[in-house]
């Protein structure tokens, strides 16, 4: 890869965000789930967690948001399991809903690991769900409308956390929240995406990235890869 996109790419991982995340009960519309992950990439959100409820509305999400490429994606069974497999890392979930207990999403703290949990429009979120949530939150309405589209309430949400985020310091670019395992996967599928998607199709072990962007691997490797790629 280039200088410059080697560095644009090291720029991206070094603020993202790792506790800070998204899950999707109910949220099946294909634009929907593709705007959200594309407004989790822009503030640098790492990690979406969802149970798809079908093979083709995650081939239509998968093909319609480019920013799968740098939005890690995680599926779940159930949604019981995504939201108690959050709840064990020590992640507080927000989940948002309109029952008169629910606190304005803007009086939350977003400075600690959170997950904002999102149902699709006007669907009631499953109330076994919420019962794992440790707070319900509501975007106030001054209309008869009583709810946003999830990917608009998704955008004032996690921007609202962006900004408090930045001003306690998270965006740091000195020290990235991702262990080195996961940079070099995303340097490599970032930076080499054509030799990326040959080496994940054929099984092969992902080369190193140096500290220039360039691929460091052995010569059997190479020649694999070099092979593949003339077919």
């Amino acid at each position: 890869m280039s200088p410059e996109r080697y560095a644009r790419i090291s720029e991206i991982l070094a603020t993202r965000q790792r506790d800070l995340k998204v899950c999707l009960e109910q949220v099946i519309k294909p634009h929907n789930v593709s705007a959200i992950i594309r407004t989790a990439d822009a503030i640098d959100v790492h990690q979406v967690h969802a149970m798809w409820l079908t093979t083709r509305i995650r081939t239509l999400v998968s093909s319609a948001a480019g920013s799968n490429n740098w939005v890690n994606v995680k599926t779940h069974h159930t949604i019981y399991k995504a939201v108690n497999h959050l709840k064990t890392q020590g992640i507080q979930v927000l989940a948002t809903h309109l029952p008169s207990r629910a606190v304005d999403f803007s009086e939350v703290d977003y400075t600690r690991p959170t997950c904002v949990l999102l149902g699709q429009g006007k669907m009631e979120m499953n109330v076994e769900v919420l019962a794992l949530a440790d707070q319900e939150i509501i975007i106030p309405m001054i209309d008869m409308v009583q709810s946003l589209n999830v990917s608009v309430a998704s955008a004032l949400i996690l921007y609202k956390a962006q900004r408090q985020r930045q001003i306690a310091g998270l965006y740091h670019r000195d020290r990235s929240m991702l262990d080195e395992e996961e940079q070099q996967r995303l340097l490599f599928k970032g930076g080499y995406p054509m030799l990326a998607n040959v080496a994940k199709r054929k099984g092969l072990t992902r080369p190193h990235i140096d500290d220039w962007g360039q691929v460091v691997a052995e010569t059997e490797w190479c020649a694999a890869m070099q092979a593949m790629v003339r077919q």
